[in-house]
């Protein structure tokens, strides 16, 4: 049958400006990192993490993911680099493609950890802030698989069915070309499962922003939320693909590894609960309230300063209505410890709170010698036989019950 349309590929995926290539697929890991650093800031300001925080985060996390992905890269493919035939230097071409997105989750995470420490943020605040950013930056991602022409599916007749060209390997990044120099073309059309895949991602994060944003999501579980859609996805598009793979029991190592980080993601989603975890910062004054009167007497400059405050020390968790009352008021909550301080501070019922009953009372202020005996004073003696007495054990009448 012949299709009754088809999505073009690029013939070339990298342009020489001067001595340098500029290679699309790193182009579109860029572009997909700014889209993620972009959200992020947004959804980590709204907690209460000072601005700019992201680029600190992003220093150590972006890296990390980056090694972390050609390390599973290489891990899971081996033998194209040390296999028979295999060029070893050739793991370090990270512009050649092979990345694998489990490795950059994995050592994206161990930077963001580490940066997180260094900042004072619970990593579980910036993982939530990231949910939705991240599936948004691999949808663009995706893009550079598209100009790479790879990671494609299975023959196909449907419209929307790929052509991927012959890609020149004595020139990487551009198609092989014919003696009349026109791009040669794979035989047939192929499902384009990265476009599956990046219409699946932008789906993922429409569903975390509307899941956190009704169920207020915390304690990482935006994030956990995100790894399950993913994961979903991932398990049945990488079925469709036909690139190369390590294969356990018949079926694509993918497969596999979607299936299991799955059902991790599942089981931290239905163990973990909490509230979603405001912060605010400790080590920054609170900010203090123009003067009023006269636009002339205010210091501008000065107003100015105040506006760019330096990142805090660090940052310690609150309640939502904590935080919202920080933000309208300037004034930092009560810390636990000044909490607790100001508990033991305010009087007490020391009966009602050791247990005892009014006749061990008795019984210690005989052994006062400071204290006036009760077998002297008859009418203390009187109040003490009348509270013995009593049905509830000698407990004093309903205070603070």
């Amino acid at each position: 049958m012949t299709p009754l349309a088809a999505m073009p590929s690029p013939s070339t995926a990298v342009w020489q400006l001067g001595p340098v290539p500029i290679r699309a697929y790193a182009l579109c890991i860029i572009l997909g990192i700014v889209v993620a650093c972009v959200v992020t800031e947004y959804r980590l300001r709204r907690r209460g993490v000072a601005p700019g925080a992201v680029l600190d985060i992003a220093v150590w996390a972006v890296p990390a993911g980056i090694i972390g992905a050609r390390i599973y890269h290489v891990i899971t493919s081996p033998e194209k680099y040390f296999g028979a035939g295999g060029e070893p230097i050739k793991a370090l071409y990270i512009w050649e493609g092979g990345l694998g997105i489990w490795g950059a989750v994995a050592g994206g995470a161990v930077g963001a950890w580490l940066a997180a420490r260094q900042l004072g943020i619970p990593l579980t605040v910036v993982a939530d802030a990231l949910a939705p950013g991240l599936p948004l930056a691999q949808a663009v991602g995706r893009l550079g698989n598209w100009f790479n022409n790879e990671l494609y599916g299975g023959r196909t007749t449907l419209p929307w069915g790929l052509e991927v060209h012959v890609m020149d390997p004595d020139n990487p990044g551009h198609a092989l070309r014919d003696d009349a120099g026109n791009p040669v073309l794979q035989p047939g059309l192929y499902h384009p499962t990265f476009l599956y895949e990046a219409l699946w991602n932008v789906g993922v994060a429409a569903l975390v922003l509307f899941l956190d944003r009704k169920l207020r999501l915390g304690r990482g579980r935006a994030f956990a939320l995100y790894v399950m859609g993913y994961t979903a996805g991932r398990f049945w598009i990488e079925l469709m693909r036909t690139d190369e793979a390590n294969l356990i029991l018949g079926v694509r190592l993918n497969v596999w590894t979607a299936a299991l980080v799955f059902l991790g993601a599942l089981a931290y989603f239905i163990r973990v609960r909490g509230p979603r975890e405001y912060l605010v910062p400790v080590g920054e004054p609170a900010p203090v309230a123009g003067p009023a009167g006269d636009v002339s007497q205010v210091d501008l400059s000065a107003r100015e300063a105040a506006a760019r405050p330096a990142a805090p020390e660090g940052y310690r968790v609150v309640t939502e209505e904590q935080f919202e009352a920080y933000r309208k008021t300037g004034e930092l909550p009560p810390e636990p410890a000044a909490d607790d301080e100001a508990a033991r501070a305010e009087p007490v019922d020391d009966d009602a709170a050791t247990g005892r009953t009014d006749d061990d009372a008795a019984t210690a202020e005989r052994t006062d010698g400071d204290a006036p005996d009760a077998g002297t004073d008859p009418e203390r003696a009187d109040a003490e036989r009348t509270n013995a007495g009593r049905a509830d054990g000698g407990r004093p009448a309903d205070r603070d019950s």
